[in-house]
C-alpha cells in the first residue's frame, strides 16, 4: 500500500495512468422517478425528522401501494420514504422573522388597565356626603361596611365569572363568551347588592343604594375589561374623576354629586349591555346556562340529522379556584386598605406596571427555552429573569406608595412596618398572578384564603398589633407562594 503508483513501461514520471470514465446513461433513456419525486419535495424532505413524515405526505396525495410499486418500483410508501429520506439532505432552516409570543404585550395598556383600575376609588370621594354619619359598631365610618361587603362578593364573583369568559375566547368562541358575561354580570350585580343590603345594619339607606350602585358598576367594568374595551371604559369614569378632584379645591352641591355618579355609571352600563348583547338578539348557544327557546314538535320537528362534534366548553367547577383566589386576595386587600389607605390605592396603581412585568417574564420563559441548551442553564436563566422582575416590581410599588403618602391628605406617616407590608402584600399578588398564568391557580387559592382567615382571626381575637399580624401572615404567604413559583420556573413543561 506504500508503494508508488503502477505505471506502464516508457512513462516519463510527470505522466499519470488514464483513469476510466464513467458510464453515462444513453440520450434516449428516461430520468429516475424517485429522484424526480425528491426535486418535487425537496424543501418537505429536508426539513422531515423521520421517514414517516415523507410516507404521511405520499399517502395524503393518494398514492397507494401499487401505485408507488408501478411508477417507483418499490415495495410500498414506507420503502419509498426511506429512499427519499436517504437521497435528500438534512436542511432546518429557521423561520423567518421573529419567533412567535403569544405573551408579547403593549406597555400603554398595561398601564391604562392599571388606571382605570384604581380610577373608580375617586367615586368615593364623590360620594362622601351619602356615607355620612356616626361610626357603626365596629368603629368604622358610616357605610364603610356594606360597601366593604358588596365588594368583596363583588370580587370573588367577577374573579370566576372573567376566568370562564376568558376560557372562551381562548376557545376562539367569543359569541360564547359574551353569552357567559350577559349572564354572569347582572347575577353578580344583584349578588352584590344583596349582600350589601343584608350588611348595611344601621348605616342608612343611602348607603345600601352606593353600595348597590358599587356592584353594578363591578360587573359592567368586569365585562369591558374582559372584552377589551379599557379606552370607552376610562372616557366614560373622566367626568366622576373630573367632579372629584373639584371637590378638592372648592365644594361641590350633592345633587351635582349624585347626578355625576349616576350619569358615569349608566354609560358604562350602557357601553357593556352594548358589548355583551348577541348580535341576533337570542341568548342561546354555547356559553349560556339555559336557553328559553322551545325545541319545535310535531309536525315542525325538523328531519333528524347527523349531529356535528363540538369543541366542549369549560366546566363550571374549573372556574371555582379563581373565585376562591379572589376571595383571599380580595379579603387581604380590603384588611390593608382599612389600616393604610393610601397605600391600597398605591397597590392598586401598580396592577397595571404589575401585569406588564409578568407578561416580560413570560415571554423571558419562551427566549429561555430556545436559547438553552442544558436544563441547569435554563433555570438559571429564567432564575434572574424573575428577581429581575419581581425586583421591578418592588420598586414601581415602593415609588407609588411614597408618592400616595406625600399628596393624601392628613396620611398617617409612612414606617418601616407599613412600608413592609405593603410590600410583602405586593409579594403575594404578584406571585399569585404568576402561578396562575402557570395553571397552579389551586395552590394560590389555597395559600391565599389561609392567610386571609388567618389575619381575620387575628385581628377579630387581638392577637396583635394590626400592622405587625399583617407582615407576619404577607410574609408566610409570600414565602410560600415563591416556594411554589421557583418550583415551577425550572420546569420547561411549564413555560409551554
Amino acid at each position: 500500500m506504500s508503494g508508488s503508483i503502477w505505471m506502464p513501461p516508457g512513462a516519463g514520471p510527470g505522466t499519470l495512468p488514464a483513469i476510466p470514465r464513467q458510464r453515462t446513461a444513453p440520450s434516449w433513456a428516461q430520468p429516475d422517478p424517485i429522484d424526480q419525486l425528491a426535486a418535487r419535495l425537496d424543501d418537505f424532505i429536508a426539513a422531515a425528522v423521520h421517514p414517516d413524515e415523507i410516507a404521511a405526505l405520499l399517502e395524503s396525495d393518494g398514492l397507494s401501494d401499487d401505485q408507488i410499486r408501478e411508477r417507483y418500483g418499490v415495495k410500498n410508501s414506507f420503502a419509498l420514504a426511506e429512499e427519499l429520506y436517504d437521497r435528500v439532505e438534512r436542511r432546518h432552516p429557521e423561520p423567518d422573522g421573529p419567533a412567535p409570543d403569544p405573551w408579547r404585550t403593549s406597555l400603554w395598556g398595561c398601564l391604562l388597565r392599571g388606571v382605570v383600575f384604581a380610577l373608580p376609588g375617586l367615586g368615593y370621594v364623590l360620594g362622601a356626603p351619602l356615607l355620612a354619619g356616626p361610626h357603626d359598631t365596629f368603629g368604622l365610618p358610616a357605610g364603610t361596611v356594606p360597601l366593604l361587603a358588596g365588594a368583596l362578593c363583588g370580587w370573588t364573583w367577577n374573579q370566576g365569572l372573567s376566568h370562564r369568559a376568558y376560557s372562551w375566547l381562548s376557545l376562539g368562541d367569543r359569541p360564547a363568551a359574551r353569552r357567559s358575561l350577559l349572564l354572569g354580570a347582572p347575577a353578580g350585580a344583584l349578588l352584590g347588592s344583596l349582600v350589601a343590603l343584608c350588611a348595611t345594619g344601621t348605616a342608612g339607606p343611602a348607603a345600601a343604594a352606593f353600595a348597590a350602585a358599587q356592584s353594578c358598576y363591578l360587573a359592567a367594568a368586569t365585562a369591558l375589561l374582559v372584552l377589551g374595551r379599557e379606552r370607552p371604559l376610562l372616557l366614560a369614569l373622566l367626568p366622576m374623576a373630573a367632579g372629584a378632584i373639584l371637590t378638592t379645591f372648592r365644594p361641590v352641591p350633592d345633587a351635582a354629586r349624585i347626578v355625576l355618579l349616576l350619569a358615569s355609571l349608566a354609560v358604562i352600563i350602557f357601553l357593556a349591555i352594548l358589548e355583551m348583547a348577541p348580535a341576533g338578539g337570542a341568548l342561546k348557544g354555547r356559553g349560556a346556562v339555559f336557553n328559553l327557546r322551545l325545541p319545535p314538535r310535531g309536525r315542525d320537528k325538523p328531519p333528524p340529522t347527523r349531529s356535528r362534534r363540538t369543541t366542549p366548553g369549560p366546566r363550571l367547577s374549573t372556574s371555582l379556584p379563581h373565585t376562591l383566589f379572589g376571595l383571599g386576595t380580595g379579603t387581604l386587600v380590603l384588611h390593608a386598605a382599612l389600616g393604610d389607605t393610601p397605600g391600597a390605592v398605591a397597590l392598586t396603581l401598580s396592577m397595571g406596571p404589575a401585569e406588564w412585568l409578568l407578561h416580560r417574564l413570560r415571554s423571558g420563559g419562551l427566549t429561555a427555552l430556545r436559547s438553552s441548551s442544558t436544563s441547569n442553564a435554563f433555570w438559571r436563566r429564567t432564575a434572574r429573569t424573575l428577581a429581575g422582575c419581581l425586583t421591578a416590581y418592588l420598586a414601581t410599588l415602593l415609588a407609588l406608595s411614597l408618592a400616595t403618602a406625600s399628596l393624601w391628605p392628613h396620611a398617617p406617616g409612612v414606617t418601616g412596618v407599613r412600608l413592609a407590608g405593603l410590600l410583602l402584600l405586593g409579594v403575594v399578588l404578584w406571585t399569585g398572578l404568576l402561578l396562575q398564568s402557570f395553571g397552579a391557580i389551586i395552590g394560590a387559592a389555597v395559600i391565599c384564603c389561609v392567610a386571609a382567615l388567618a389575619q381575620t382571626l387575628a385581628l377579630a381575637t387581638h392577637a396583635g398589633s394590626p400592622h405587625w399580624v399583617g407582615v407576619t401572615v404577607y410574609g408566610t404567604a409570600a414565602s410560600a407562594q415563591a416556594a411554589l413559583v421557583s418550583g415551577l420556573m425550572g420546569r420547561a413543561t411549564a413555560h409551554r
